[in-house]
């Protein structure tokens, strides 16, 4: 069973790519900025991204930049699964839950930045926008590696009701800022090999 990339999308660097196309991007100031800058780019009507931390903004722009073309958009999907992966974490958010949390004029915990102290709320995210019903996982890796993505992609397939897996390694934290996703097909006519992808892009 071949495994396909039909779409894929990089963020790193203040630049977006869309299947290897740039994607404008209005000027910015700042990490934090540039996430707005690209959800206003793409002419989005989501308020509650707003409410998110830049991991979850990061992974929800990434899929919006693959999925904006298809059709039927939002018609519920239960064969579609979201595996992303990272190395830190929701490792930014903790340190300000923890900040907060230690100061001494706060008697409790923010709820708006506790609930993204979990890095699986960004899988979470995507699939409540886009009515996805199928495996969401977050996997939090020592290292970047081809080898565990793709065998992780791989047994997605396993169960028999999986016919697309989007992908990602999404990574924000200090001046990382980076998501890598693809929307990963086992039907469709014509794509790049997963695993040909993923060293391309230089995973190692």
């Amino acid at each position: 069973m071949p495994l396909l990339v039909r779409k894929y999308c990089h963020i790193a660097n203040r630049e977006v790519r869309v299947n290897g196309e740039a994607f404008p991007v209005a000027e910015s100031d700042g990490d934090g900025k540039f996430l707005t800058s690209l959800y206003r780019s793409l002419k989005i009507d989501y308020p509650k991204f707003f409410k998110m931390d830049s991991l979850s903004k990061l992974g929800f722009l990434a899929s919006e930049l693959i999925l904006r073309d298809e059709n039927p958009r939002f018609a519920p999907r239960e064969d579609l699964a979201v595996i992303c992966f990272n190395r830190s974490a929701s490792l930014a958010t903790d340190a300000l839950h923890q900040a907060a949390i230690q100061r001494e004029d706060s008697c409790y915990a923010s709820p708006s930045v506790f609930v993204y102290t979990l890095p699986s709320i960004v899988t979470g995210e995507i699939a409540i926008r886009n009515k996805f019903f199928g495996e969401t996982s977050f996997y939090v890796c020592e290292e970047r590696s081809a080898q565990q993505i793709f065998r992780t992609v791989r047994h997605a397939f396993h169960d028999k009701a999986t016919r697309a897996v989007l992908a990602a390694w999404v990574e924000c934290g200090g001046e990382t800022l980076e998501a890598l996703m693809a929307l990963v097909d086992t039907e469709c006519q014509a794509g790049i090999p997963l695993e040909e992808f993923l060293r391309g892009a230089n995973i190692a």
